[in-house]
């Protein structure tokens, strides 16, 4: 009996092997050098108050505010004006920030979330810029609680630094109102992220995260993926290149009109989990100290 239980383990690691090694070939074969950034011709500008179109600034360019605020919005009618009234209501009272104005950019062609998200980046103006979602899960003001813990986590290398919102916190009553099967789907994301990608952080995919624009600069024009899973590369950029990150728990409330799948979702994303660590291991995609945005 021994004997074939032996055989069988050895056969179970071969083809594991063998799989692994499919895997990482097929994932070293399809990977593109970085996603295409150039802009379309409509891109680079934004409508002003006076319904001009003005040409939208670079992450080049030096910081004229103190916050710029990225809101990716896709088929977002009904949850996007709810979020901006408590967004503008806040920044207005702030002698701080203040609204200024609302830009839009207008994507020719659905880039992902990811992808909309570094197009935003791209034409901010702000020296730190926050990343928040369209449904107004996390409630505007805990920016200050950001705010806090980008500053704790100063002296800042090279005046980067990201503070990422959590709700890691709210798991176990999450956990009670979930079904078996998303919890056990939520553990194995869980999982695979601290396995493959990132160590350290116990909530990547909260959409409230404030950067340094410098870090921001970093981060995103190094980012390849565009979709779901952009979160985690980005946190695996970041860690790559030793930007201090701190984690911070926020207040979340779930919007309903969510577009993530359950299964599929998480399938996808687990798929783009495992790419992203193997094509960075096979040097499909390579990490540069001194790379700057194209």
């Amino acid at each position: 009996m021994a004997p074939i239980l032996l055989q069988l383990a050895v056969l179970g690691a071969a083809l594991a092997a063998v799989a692994l090694i499919l895997i990482s070939f097929v994932a070293f074969i399809t990977a593109t050098e970085m996603p295409h950034l150039h802009q379309h011709e409509d891109e680079k500008f934004f409508l002003n108050a006076r319904v001009q179109r003005e040409a939208l600034p670079s992450i080049r360019d030096l910081p004229t505010k103190q916050l710029s605020v990225v809101v990716p919005s896709y088929n977002e009618e009904k949850r996007l004006p709810v979020m901006m009234d408590e967004a503008l209501g806040y920044l207005e009272e702030r002698q701080k920030y203040g609204s200024d104005k609302v830009r839009v950019i207008t994507l020719v062609k659905n880039r992902g979330k990811g992808g909309a998200i570094r197009m935003g980046v791209f034409s901010s103006r702000g020296k730190k810029i926050l990343m928040a979602d369209a449904d107004g899960a996390t409630k505007f003001p805990d920016i200050e609680k950001l705010e806090k813990g980008l500053n704790d986590l100063q002296p800042w290398p090279d005046q980067m630094a990201i503070a990422c919102g959590s709700r890691a916190h709210l798991e176990k009553e999450s956990i009670a109102q979930r079904s078996y099967f998303r919890t056990l789907l939520m553990y194995g994301f869980h999982f695979l992220v601290w396995f493959l990608c990132v160590k350290g952080i116990r909530d990547t995919q909260c959409g409230f995260k404030l950067l340094t624009r410098e870090a921001a600069s970093r981060t995103f024009s190094s980012l390849h993926i565009e979709r779901w899973a952009f979160d985690v590369e980005l946190l695996y950029i970041a860690q790559f290149f030793k930007i201090p990150i701190a984690e911070i728990a926020v207040n979340w409330t779930e919007i309903e009109g969510s577009k993530l799948v359950p299964f599929w979702s998480w399938l996808q994303m687990g798929k783009d989990l495992l790419f992203i660590r193997l094509r960075y291991l096979t040097g499909a995609w390579r990490l540069e100290q001194t790379r700057k945005v194209n």
